[in-house]
């Protein structure tokens, strides 16, 4: 169309203006005549109505879009949750204090063990069955907890795992007969079993793939290193301030509190409504882990080669096996076994089970020695690992920001190496060592390498695997670290008691927590290597 003097005038009798905006897509499928006017393009009457009814299209569209959107990963159209920093961080804030408690009461009871023991008349067996009744039944459903979150709603487990959780806590603290307490340290179990898969599914849901996201993981993992570092300070504290029961009890309130802004803050989220629970996998999986986990804390009591040992050992891993074969048959299976084709999944899973080996012990015998050869009390014991704390804080806070340009795979390794280092200057420990150069130096080493390597690790694996699978990843992430910790406990536990030959002197007693350090370096030094040749550059690279 040539404009031009009164035929531009009569033509404009049929045109009507239109806003300026993004319509170029449109313009390349349909035939517009688009003519200059003072205040942007015009069009021909039909050729309006035309661009109104594609405009309608569009944005009905759009909306369907979002709302799909929305019901995969957790946002709230109405109140932007993608788009409002204030919510998102809320959630995040949320989501990483269920973490803070699942992973606080794995260690939080360690120092109240003897007042516990004096209290309620319990057993030397029955002191620790206080820890391994949580540490079993908190390993062998998490699998089941992730998948659930999966299928019934990320919200709804996360709600469900916590108040279960948090009236766990209540039956403990106010346990008035030995048996009782082990039993509600099992409840507690089942419930953090159910919410910590959730914590990072809701999380990796709220925050969409990229550096935002890793720096949520990197908040994550931070907070959940903190719980367990914080566990040896805050029991100290309560059991000489209060009683042993505010272990326990210090639950209630925070969890109510953390149940009242899940409730505000998160949305709902499920992305396999149209699937069911693969009940035989789901059985299989959760009896094989209970199975090894139990097995596994025996052997401190029993050792490798006890029948009470191998029995359940042995049992855990046929029921694993069985598991897999029916996993591979199921239409519907609990645990998609192609999950584990895809090589950020498959390599950080590993990672984290060889590396979660040894982090697990460092707080373990960095407190027995500074107790047991130093002299420190428990609260002093606590105070002296805060550094150590706030360094694995940095190193999970640091990994974010140096995986874009350095790239995750580079990241996991050095801080892998890091701790190595860290493990060697351990080992070196003496009867007479100093606070700086036997517990502060080589702690800071040592967790800020595994606070670089953790945050990278699980941004490795619940990136690489489809939206629909996040709630098992972050079961299976979680399960890599628990079972591995649990398992390296075990190993290194033996290690030192075969140094020490059961000698009690501070001389046998650091004898053998060096050789425990040694291994645990080598072990990591191991990690490190697989890292290397296994991990993928991105995030989900296959």
């Amino acid at each position: 169309m040539r404009g031009g003097g009164g035929g531009r005038t009569a033509r404009s009798a049929k045109c009507m203006q239109c806003e300026t905006f993004p319509i170029a897509a449109l313009f390349r499928r349909t035939r517009y005549e688009l003519g200059p006017t003072s205040t942007g393009f015009f069009l021909t009457g039909r050729q309006a109505a035309t661009m109104a009814r594609m405009v309608r299209a569009a944005a009905d569209s759009e909306a369907a879009d979002e709302a799909d959107i929305s019901g995969t990963i957790g946002i709230n159209p109405s109140t932007g949750l993608a788009g409002n920093g204030v919510r998102t961080w809320a959630v995040i804030v949320t989501a990483c204090a269920g973490q803070f408690l699942v992973v606080l009461d794995v260690s939080v009871v360690n120092v109240a063990l003897p007042s516990m023991r004096a209290d309620l008349g319990l057993s030397a067996g029955g002191l620790q069955w206080v820890l391994n009744a949580y540490s079993i039944a908190f390993a062998g459903f998490m699998l089941l907890g992730g998948r659930a979150a999966d299928l019934f709603g990320r919200k709804l487990m996360f709600l469900t795992g916590l108040t279960v959780f948090t009236l766990a806590s209540v039956a403990g603290g106010l346990a008035q007969e030995g048996w009782q307490l082990p039993a509600a340290r099992a409840v507690q179990g089942l419930g953090a079993a159910v919410l910590a898969p959730a914590t990072l599914a809701i999380l990796t849901s709220a925050v969409p793939a990229g550096a935002a996201r890793t720096r949520a993981i990197g908040t994550w993992t931070a907070v959940g290193a903190g719980g367990g570092a914080a566990g040896g300070l805050i029991g100290g504290l309560l059991t000489d301030l209060l009683s042993w029961r505010w272990v326990l009890l210090i639950n209630v309130p925070v969890g109510v509190l953390v149940l009242a802004g899940a409730a505000v803050w998160l949305t709902e989220s499920r992305t396999d409504t149209g699937r069911r629970l693969d009940l035989p996998g789901a059985l299989l999986v959760t009896a094989g882990l209970a199975a090894l986990a139990y097995g596994i804390v025996q052997t401190e009591a029993r050792g490798w080669g006890a029948g009470a040992t191998l029995l359940p050992l042995a049992g855990g891993v046929l029921l694993l096996g069985l598991f897999v074969a029916v996993e591979a048959r199921a239409k519907v299976p609990l645990m998609p076994l192609g999950l584990f084709r895809v090589r950020a999944v498959s390599a950080a899973n590993t990672a984290m089970f060889v590396c979660g080996s040894a982090s697990f012990a460092v707080w373990f015998f960095m407190t027995v020695y500074a107790q047991n050869v130093l002299g420190y009390g428990p609260l002093e014991a606590g105070l002296a690992l805060v550094p150590s704390s706030l360094s694995i804080v940095f190193g999970s806070k640091l990994a974010p920001r140096l995986m874009p340009s350095a790239g995750a795979r580079n990241v996991a390794v050095v801080g892998a190496l890091l701790a190595v280092a860290g493990f060697g200057w351990q080992s070196a420990l003496t009867p007479g060592g100093s606070y700086l150069s036997s517990i502060l130096g080589p702690g800071l080493l040592i967790m800020t390498g595994l606070g670089l390597t953790g945050t990278t690790l699980a941004a490795l694996a619940t990136g690489g695997a489809e939206p629909g699978d996040a709630g098992l990843v972050s079961g299976l992430i979680n399960t890599s670290r628990t079972m591995g910790g649990a398992l390296g406990l075990a190993v290194l536990s033996t290690v030192a008691a075969s140094r020490t030959a059961g000698g009690t002197s501070p001389r046998e007693l650091t004898d053998g927590y060096a050789l425990a350090f040694r291994t645990g370096g080598a072990v990591v030094l191991a990690g490190a290597l697989l890292m290397a040749v296994w991990l993928p550059r991105g995030s989900s690279d296959e």
